[in-house]
């Protein structure tokens, strides 16, 4: 991994081009869920309205919540990695930056892969595990946070779901995913986690 000058925010170890990916993932990944839960597309012949003062107010509280999903998740991992002695920064991609964000505006799709955090050092199956377990693990906590939140502030149920299927998304177990990284270390923690995501994103409301 490239290295660049060291900044360091309290414990966490970062860097201004990690700084940078980060706003711009968030930003991107912000606007695209704010048009796909404000069924704003090019498909329902209304993206005009993404000038509108209601779409701002969503694209805030996307903001807020996916972006919070998002920021938590990637240095969940950054934070797992550096404890097993690792290298670990998020880089953007900005080719599914794009392909998030047109998605979105033109079906009302969203396939959030924003990017990765990359870990240079040696860690063993487990580690490896456990460092991309850190990031839809605290996507489903969020879940939960946002969820109690709701009750009070009914438009935060939108950080409940996002978070409850950012968690799920990753755990798919293909390709750089988190979810190919846990079911090699560990097959029963990699299902007990698709069954969390399952039921928090489509059993839990049916409660509620």
């Amino acid at each position: 991994m490239e290295t660049y000058k060291t900044i360091r925010i309290w414990k966490l170890k970062t860097s201004k081009t990690e700084l940078v990916d980060i706003l711009k993932a968030w930003l991107v990944l912000s606007l695209a869920f704010a048009l796909v839960f404000g069924s704003i597309s090019l498909l329902n012949g209304n993206l005009s309205k993404i000038v509108s003062s209601s779409f701002i107010v969503l694209f805030l509280v996307s903001m807020m919540t996916a972006g919070i999903g998002f920021l938590f998740h990637e240095l969940a991992h950054k934070f797992a990695a550096q404890h097993y002695g690792c290298t670990a920064e998020f880089r953007a991609f900005d080719q599914m930056l794009y392909l998030a964000l047109g998605l979105a505006a033109v079906i009302g799709f969203i396939f959030a892969a924003p990017g990765a955090v990359m870990i240079a050092g040696r860690v063993t199956l487990r580690e490896n595990g456990i460092i991309s377990l850190a990031g839809p693990l605290t996507n489903f906590i969020l879940a939960g946070v946002f969820l109690g939140l709701s009750f009070s502030v009914p438009i935060l149920q939108i950080g409940f779901m996002i978070n409850a299927w950012l968690g799920i998304f990753n755990l798919i177990p293909f390709g750089n995913f988190d979810g190919r990284k846990i079911l090699e270390w560990n097959r029963y923690t990699w299902f007990g986690m698709v069954v969390l995501g399952i039921f928090l994103l489509f059993g839990l409301p049916g409660f509620l």
